[in-house]
């Protein structure tokens, strides 16, 4: 991990910015909703803890007499295993709930659910279908409500990606992320963060693929605020071109198996390979944030040393960590402020 010691008088006032942040109680339903600043001190918590935990083996029982409610409508290897692992880690208790369990809004309404689980636990993550199940939850909840993944956004992918993105990179300003697939969730969340990190962003999707008309619009309003570069094309050999960074994500989300035929076709020609990769710049990285299809990418792209998917999927454990720190308590990292 590379931090930052930020010696200069020019500097300082932002570390002392960054450090007088507090998240405590809020919600995290969309980055959307969160400034640059907030971002950047989610990240900074996140890499302190893994520095902490995971390299000078410290034990940190932050959330020692916590326990957190994780509904899943939705299946997922990376999102129970990092919440319920790193939540215990911290000295907490995960209660996992599957559609078998819990029937949001058909045994008992949303609303009653939220309150009964304000009772019970301390914070609620809960992957859903639809994005309005979250707003529900939240407006009714006394406690922190995290998005897991809904149909609109991904925000725990995303601090996940741009963590593993600044650990190899050493920094995250000035970089250009092109994403080369469909319009989904987890788009729509680099499009509510990257502008505030400094990152360019150029999205290639297929026409009729791409992503939210509402999410676009005030993605360029981010862009033009923070003077960034927002670009949308439906050629994956534009969007690669000069990047850093190549993105993509599965093109049949769970709930569109039905348009799979359809959607394979219409994706054609938007394969990541090393071809992609030969127009973008020379330390070129890729993510994925899986599970993966070989139609999506390439073996010799995704096992190549320039795909950091797996330290991708393992800092959704130190990123979900540093996010429900950050809702839950007034926790300041001990490391130097990372370099954004």
């Amino acid at each position: 991990i590379i931090y930052c010691q930020r010696k200069t008088a020019n500097t300082l006032p932002h570390t002392a910015c960054l450090g007088s942040v507090n998240l405590k109680g809020r919600s995290c339903l969309t980055l959307k909703d969160f400034s640059s600043d907030e971002i950047k001190k989610l990240l900074w918590v996140s890499g302190d803890l893994k520095h902490r935990i995971k390299h000078e083996k410290q034990y940190l029982p932050l959330l020692q007499g916590k326990s957190i409610a994780m509904i899943f409508e939705k299946r997922s290897t990376r999102t129970r295993m990092s919440t319920e692992t790193g939540f215990s880690l911290l000295g907490g208790h995960p209660c996992f709930l599957t559609s078998q369990d819990i029937h949001l809004g058909v045994n008992e309404s949303c609303t009653d659910t939220a309150r009964v689980l304000s009772g019970f636990c301390d914070v609620v993550l809960a992957r859903v279908y639809k994005h309005s199940t979250l707003e529900e939850l939240d407006r009714e909840a006394s406690i922190p409500i995290i998005n897991g993944l809904s149909d609109l956004y991904h925000p725990i992918q995303i601090l996940a990606d741009f963590l593993t993105l600044q650990e190899h990179y050493g920094s995250l300003n000035g970089l250009t992320v092109s994403w080369i697939g469909d319009g989904n969730n987890v788009l729509h969340s680099f499009m509510m963060t990257a502008a505030k990190l400094g990152v360019h962003l150029k999205v290639a999707t297929p026409k009729g693929y791409e992503p939210d008309k509402g999410v676009t619009e005030e993605a360029h309003r981010l862009a033009k605020q923070h003077g960034t570069q927002l670009i949308l094309t439906s050629d994956p050999m534009e969007a690669a071109r000069d990047s850093n960074v190549l993105v993509t994500d599965t093109w049949v989300s769970m709930g569109q198996e039905e348009e799979k035929k359809k959607r394979l076709k219409d994706f054609h020609g938007y394969q990541i390979s090393m071809q992609t990769g030969s127009v973008a710049k020379s330390d070129w990285t890729f993510l994925h944030c899986l599970p993966r299809k070989m139609e999506e990418v390439d073996d010799q792209v995704f096992y190549s040393s320039r795909s950091l998917v797996f330290s991708e999927a393992e800092n959704r454990k130190w990123t979900i960590m540093g996010l429900i720190v950050s809702l839950l308590t007034d926790y300041t990292p001990q490391i130097p402020m990372l370099k954004f």
